[in-house]
């Protein structure tokens, strides 16, 4: 059995999926097309660029992460059903899509969590000498978001899925709790959120595109962090934040569920009463861990074979 990931190059968390995914699975991947067995579609929008030829005659399974009100009309449904001819299985990595998925397809749909990499999202002990290596102060109460807020068209608008007005809202009461907040923000299009701290008068440190390690030692600077979105997959920060011990609290969103207690799970009408729970996220995201976060998704593939 091979298999073969769609390349992505979208500096984006599916790269480091990919690329770990080859790194850890070398006896059973191939970089060839034309040498696999299977075709893991990474990302759904990737179908279009592998051959047609490929795609019928080899074993298809597509990854699909989150859905908008758009993929289920119009021009969203035309692709998802002219993509649907090529796979034979889904992969999804939450319930919640798995459930919408079923109103559009019959085909297999299989729910696996991606892997956690704990040689790279670990606890770090000394949070003060991280604080001061990123400039924050010892005594502040630093709230974390590190995903993207601003849609990428015009890099002004809010990207509304991922909830910045509700991360700024939470930030806001958060800033008349604390008089020492700081919010601390990584990777792109950050313009939104940027731009209301900076009118609301909140602190702020932003460190735009960093490495894995330094976003790990950002993780450990943290008091909390906060998943304020309307629609995930995921998202991936709630187990690399479980992973490293990282206080997090989210929406209920993705598998947030999945991984963190019912008392880290907050609405927008009780977030000040969410409590970050990290020994429950932390025992949840280790059972993802390297290599044992692999095995499931070997067991499918070797499904799709003999399907």
């Amino acid at each position: 059995m091979k298999v073969y990931l769609s390349k992505i190059n979208e500096s984006w968390i599916i790269d480091r999926v990919r690329a770990e995914w080859y790194q850890y699975n070398r006896a059973i991947s191939t970089d060839s097309i034309d040498e696999a067995d299977i075709i893991w579609i990474i990302s759904p929008w990737l179908w279009k660029k592998e051959k047609k030829k490929a795609l019928r005659n080899k074993h298809v399974v597509c990854s699909i992460y989150h859905f908008e009100d758009s993929d289920f009309k119009d021009s969203g449904l035309r692709d998802f059903k002219k993509r649907d001819k090529y796979v034979d299985t889904y992969h999804v990595i939450s319930r919640k899509t798995l459930k919408e998925l079923e109103r559009l397809t019959n085909k297999k749909i299989i729910y696996i969590p991606f892997w956690v990499n704990q040689n790279i999202w670990f606890p770090i002990e000394d949070k003060d000498y991280l604080r001061s290596k990123y400039n924050i102060p010892n005594n502040s109460y630093v709230v974390g978001s590190f995903q993207r807020d601003t849609e990428g068209k015009d890099l002004i608008s809010p990207k509304l899925i991922k909830g910045p007005d509700q991360f700024l809202k939470i930030a806001t009461q958060l800033d008349q709790i604390h008089e020492n907040l700081i919010v601390l923000l990584a990777g792109k299009r950050r313009q939104f959120v940027i731009s209301e701290l900076e009118k609301l008068g909140i602190s702020y440190v932003y460190r735009e595109m960093v490495d894995d390690s330094v976003l790990n030692e950002l993780y450990n600077c943290l008091d909390l962090y906060v998943v304020a979105s309307r629609k995930e997959g995921g998202p991936q920060a709630i187990v690399e934040c479980g992973i490293s011990k990282s206080p997090i609290i989210s929406t209920d969103v993705g598998f947030a569920s999945e991984i963190l207690s019912n008392d880290s799970i907050f609405n927008m009408e009780n977030f000040l009463d969410a409590s970050p729970d990290v020994e429950v996220a932390y025992n949840n995201s280790k059972k993802l861990a390297i290599p044992q976060g692999f095995e499931k998704y070997e067991k499918m593939f070797r499904e799709v074979i003999l399907k």
